[in-house]
């Protein structure tokens, strides 16, 4: 009967085996097993308060990852000595039960808290030790609950360290047993063998990046950290350092301040702990660029750019910095105002040259822009001296040509006169100059020659309408011509002709008419 028994729940386990490593989780577990068999009662005869050891061995199928269906066999055997059951001969008492039912089991880490009911039967058999021809025996229905604790210690193997139940059985027709429900407990502990367990996952890990990765000091930094096969269920906690800078945040994500740190390469580094074992830690690097080092620029105007000796001009000159940023200021100035010639003074940004008792040509005014790093540059705005301008002078504008002891204006000194007009009205403040001259063959050639110049004044005012104020007349000597010469004097030139002398000669009668004979002819 044994032999069978043992073939079943061997047969059992094996399905057990099967069904778990294809499907789910299964262990079986074997150890040793106390059983402190108490009946309630106390009469002679019986095993009422007596204790066995021996062992068990049973089968667990999840069906689910806390729940499952368990399959127990456990043995017990004890002798006893002649005199305890009050019998002349000993005894050899052997207690074995097979039993079926669920089983609830925890899983936190390492450490599997479980608790189960089983039903099934018992059976409980004494044999004399010595030859008797009676051997006594029972079958009956047996009952457990109870449950244990069991802690692994590898992938497939773990240790029981303790298994206890209620256990009740009802043998009621064996001679040495009280009748009745018997009231037992049983205390256990083993190894246990995990069947079909899945793959582990990998480890748990991470991943940290920068973002930037190359940045200027005191421009900000962002670090994260991935993780990676941490189970979802657990809160993850960071903790973040770095070779450089200061981490602000606790999360996944922090910031790292990088104001004052130097030009180079610096780490993130992040731990990270689920609270239990899983943990993980990663580091990331960045770098500090270098800032440029562009000198400043400068630009300068001068304001006139060209001016006469003894005129101010202003220099204005702008200064700044190409590297000037919000998270890095350069500051930049102006100074040491220079210049090559006249003399310059101001502060700052402007500055005025006194051009007094300069020569003509360019000066060029200099300043220094220099920034808050020590970087420098000179500007330079040039002003033109201009030589001083010529005095206006005297000008030719044309020669009237007279007719031999004649001083009448015909038609082709009229034609020139009328040029002479515009250009004075042209040019308001400018005045005439008529030069008479006379050949010495002439008669008279004295009055002749002042004759000429009145006449030729006469025909501007009177037939032209010019002030006679802005018209001088002059005879000159030195010229055998029968002319007159008509000069422009714009207004500051003076005329000064040698050889000339100023005449007030009234215009003849007949200026630019007929002569005396001509009047008799109108006569006639």
């Amino acid at each position: 009967m044994r032999k069978i028994v043992l073939s079943g729940l061997l047969l059992v386990f094996c399905g057990v085996y099967a069904v778990a490593q294809d499907h789910t989780k299964g262990e079986i577990g074997a150890g040793w097993n106390y059983l402190h068999y108490a009946s309630g009662g106390g009469v002679n005869g019986n095993l009422s308060e007596s204790s066995t050891s021996g062992a068990f061995i049973d089968g667990t199928y999840y069906f689910k990852k806390w729940v499952g269906l368990t399959m127990e066999f456990s043995f017990n055997q004890k002798t006893f000595p002649v005199g305890e059951l009050s019998r002349t001969a000993a005894f050899d008492t052997n207690l074995w039960d097979m039993m079926w039912g669920p089983r609830f089991k925890g899983h936190y880490g390492r450490v599997e808290p479980f608790a189960q009911g089983l039903v099934g039967f018992a059976r409980i058999s004494a044999k004399p030790a010595v030859s008797n021809p009676t051997n006594l025996s029972d079958t009956a229905a047996a009952f457990k609950i109870g449950g244990g604790l069991d802690v692994g210690v590898a992938r497939h193997f773990a240790v029981r360290l303790a298994e206890v139940n209620y256990y009740m059985t009802r043998f009621g027709t064996l001679e040495i047993n009280n009748k009745g429900t018997q009231n037992n407990f049983t205390v256990g502990t083993g190894i246990v063998f995990k069947l079909g367990v899945p793959p582990e996952g990998p480890p748990p890990s991470a991943s940290c990046s920068v973002q930037p990765t190359d940045v200027y000091a005191g421009e900000p930094v962002s670090a994260t950290a991935h993780a990676m096969n941490f189970n979802p269920k657990r809160t993850l906690s960071y903790s973040w350092s770095a070779t450089g800078g200061k981490i602000s945040g606790k999360d996944s994500t922090v910031s790292v301040d990088t104001t004052g740190l130097s030009p180079g390469s610096y780490t993130a580094s992040a731990n990270l702990t689920d609270g239990k074992k899983g943990q993980a830690s990663c580091q990331a690097s960045f770098s500090i660029k270098e800032r440029p080092k562009n000198p400043p620029q400068v630009t300068c105007s001068a304001n006139p750019r060209s001016v006469m000796a003894g005129t101010p001009s202003t220099i204005t000159c702008s200064c700044s910095s190409p590297d000037n940023a919000p998270d890095y200021p350069v500051s930049a100035s102006i100074s040491n105002w220079s210049a090559t010639g006249g003399r310059i003074s101001g502060s700052g940004n402007t500055a005025t040259l006194d051009t007094t008792g300069a020569s003509p040509g360019p000066i060029t005014a200099t300043a220094t822009c220099t920034d808050s790093r020590g970087l420098s540059v000179r500007g330079t705005g040039v002003v033109n001296v201009e030589a001083p301008a010529a005095p206006p002078q005297a000008s030719m504008l044309n020669v009237i040509n007279f007719t031999r002891n004649s001083a009448r204006v015909d038609n082709t000194a009229k034609a020139i006169l009328d040029d002479v007009a515009l250009r004075l009205q042209r040019d308001a403040d400018a005045r005439a100059v008529i030069v008479g001259y006379a050949n010495p063959a002439e008669l008279k050639p004295a009055t002749l020659a002042a004759q000429r110049a009145a006449n030729a004044k006469a025909y501007l005012t009177k037939e032209k309408g010019i002030d006679p104020s802005r018209i001088e007349t002059r005879t000159g000597t030195g010229s055998h011509e029968m002319q007159a010469e008509i000069w422009l004097v714009p207004a500051g030139a003076s005329f000064n002709q040698p050889g000339t002398e100023v005449v007030n000669e009234p215009a003849t009668k007949a200026p630019y008419g007929h002569h005396a004979p001509a009047k008799k002819k109108k006569a006639q």
